[in-house]
């Protein structure tokens, strides 16, 4: 009897827990559902409205599908973010809306490249074409935030806050003591005396090349920032490189007395200013819509028949499918065979932010390329960054659009075996011994030194596939293969040079690459159309769930040091020959 109540209990309680767990997952369904409906819903924009800015949000390539953002799933945690696309094509809108009486800039620590903050600047920069007035406003600006907030017509910051301005600098994290001291080698094959991506596991500094490419891609960077504000704030940019080099601006006050910011001023007071400039009267609301709701409003996509396709290839290349945030070559290639063969596609824009990866995974796309180069012309827009795989498979576009700072080039290749044996056998006690029917039967093995003889192999086989790298380069480029040899080597550029030395042909906005797209097909009235699909975010919880739930506590056991994890997870990780940009330096 015992026994009995004792199986009765636990089916009891197997029940119960499976109830609780279907109960979980249908409201998470259903939530997620009304959530779905309410985010696609427009909003009313009534007279006398204010556009709000919120800019320390995600500014993605595409605007992300997430209806479990709000609820307390674990891994569903990401905030709401924004597509460059949809902001652009909103502030656009805002610009003739008679809705829209000014816009309210809010901003601390945007969450995006250079590059795209200066897509942003721009789109900024031609609303105020329409006289309507810019009014930014934070208690704190980093330096992203106030390259941002220097477009506005009064800049204002908090009484007690502060305005970061010293300077960029960029810091690399070198792993080789530590491998050291856990007894993992890291065996180096690569072709290129600038593709350092491999540095951090074989060094314990950056190599004279390296340095060299850092402080110029570091300066250029600085040098586009520094440009574009002296612009805006009517400050001679010498003066602004000696505050920053001096530290000049350590109190609040110091940044309005060398004009960098128009007044000290409290919430509640850029609140009456807002009212005064929107029209409302001293004892009424502020009438506002921010620019994620905005932006649901604004569903054209032009007119007519005839079609320019925008085929967004966005994170690390991989072979298979990929995600939004990872380029799938199996996926991306799909998706520009599909508009190669649509007769009402007319041009095709490959909007490109990626700082590379696969070899192979490479190659397969810029097959599709080539392949519709010769039915459609084919332009590149390259984002944040565009180098090595990701300047791979956007060379042979008939024209390459950057803004300044882009980072491209990155013409090279590596491969990385780590050797665990002395981890394995002197630390942990481990061996290994097996047979083998060939010389080479377990070449790359991980539990051992490499051979000369294998060493020698894969050299082979990466200066093969660099050659192949350079020719589709010189190709796509009309030079010689001798000449981009000669700028290629894993050097990366910024964009500003990349035009200068022919890897890219013209400084130039998203935007600017689609209008040329129409232009080149000879298209006067087109739709855009946007590949691949983003993905069902119902079908991304289903397949990403674990890898979410497992990252996100991960993130909460490391904090800070998690990018430090994800640096060494990456690079172990890699299999194959990779295209990859020679570092991830983070700018401060």
């Amino acid at each position: 009897m015992r026994e009995f109540f004792k199986y009765l209990f636990a089916s009891m309680l197997g029940f119960f827990l499976s109830m609780v767990i279907i109960f979980i997952i249908c409201f998470v369904i259903i939530v997620g559902a009304i959530s779905s409906i309410d985010s696609d819903k427009t909003v009313v924009v009534t007279n006398n409205s204010v556009l709000f800015l919120n800019l320390d949000q995600a500014i993605t390539e595409r605007t992300p599908k997430n209806p479990f953002g709000s609820l307390p799933i674990v891994g569903s945690e990401e905030k709401d973010g924004i597509g460059l696309n949809d902001f652009i094509k909103a502030v656009q809108k805002a610009k003739t809306d008679d809705n829209i009486k000014c816009i309210y800039l809010n901003v601390s620590s945007p969450n995006a490249g250079y590059a795209t903050l200066r897509e942003v600047r721009n789109a900024l920069i031609d609303f105020k074409k329409s006289h309507k007035k810019i009014i930014a406003y934070s208690e704190v600006y980093t330096q992203g935030a106030y390259y941002l907030a220097s477009v506005a017509d009064k800049v204002y910051l908090n009484p007690e806050g502060a305005l970061e301005f010293k300077g960029f600098s960029s810091e690399l994290t070198f792993f080789k003591g530590t491998l050291e001291k856990v007894g993992v080698e890291m065996q180096v094959i690569r072709v290129g005396n600038y593709k350092s991506a491999v540095e951090p596991f074989i060094l314990d500094k950056m190599s004279d090349y390296n340095r060299k490419q850092v402080t110029a891609y570091v300066g250029g960077l600085y040098n586009t920032f520094l440009s574009d504000i002296a612009l805006s704030r009517n400050i001679q940019k010498d003066s602004l490189y000696a505050i920053a080099d001096n530290y000049k601006v350590q109190q609040p006050q110091d940044a309005v007395n060398f004009k960098m910011i128009d007044a000290l001023k409290y919430k509640d007071q850029i609140l009456e200013e807002l009212k005064g400039l929107s029209g409302r009267t001293r004892g009424e609301n502020i009438r506002s819509v921010s620019i994620n709701d905005y932006a649901k409003n604004n569903t054209d996509t032009g007119e007519g028949k005839d079609k320019v396709a925008v085929i967004y290839a966005n994170g690390e290349i991989s072979g298979g499918e990929g995600s939004d945030n990872q380029i799938g070559s199996e996926r991306i290639s799909r998706a520009i065979r599909k508009a190669r063969l649509d007769d009402d596609i007319k041009a095709v824009v490959l909007r490109v932010n990626s700082p590379g990866g696969s070899a192979l995974a490479s190659d397969v796309i810029w097959r599709e390329i080539v392949l519709t180069k010769k039915e459609k012309p084919v332009i590149a827009s390259f984002g944040d960054v565009a180098a090595s795989g990701g300047y791979y498979i956007g060379c042979a576009a008939d024209s390459i659009f950057v803004q300044p700072n882009t980072i491209t080039g990155s013409i090279g290749v590596f491969g990385i075996i780590p050797n665990f044996q002395n981890l394995m056998t002197n630390k942990l006690g481990i061996t290994f011994d097996g047979v083998k029917t060939g010389k080479y039967a377990d070449i790359m093995a991980t539990n051992r030194p490499m051979t000369e003889g294998e060493r020698f192999i894969i050299q082979n086989e990466l200066n093969r596939i660099y050659s192949g790298f350079v020719s589709r380069v010189a190709d796509g480029r009309n030079k010689s293969k001798a000449y981009i040899d000669s700028i290629g080597g894993g050097h990366v550029w910024i964009g500003t040079d990349a035009v200068q030395i022919g890897l890219a042909d013209r400084i130039g906005s998203f935007n600017d690459a689609i209008k040329a797209a129409a232009k080149k097909a000879k298209l006067k009235k087109y739709k855009i159309v946007e590949y691949p699909d983003v993905i069902d975010p119902w079908k991304s919880l289903m397949d990403e769930g674990t890898d979410k739930i497992k990252t996100y506590y991960t993130k909460q056991e490391l904090g800070d040091n998690y990018f430090l994890y994800q640096q060494m997870k990456k690079v172990i990780a890699s299999s194959g020959i990779q295209a990859r940009m020679p570092f991830e330096a983070v700018i401060k």
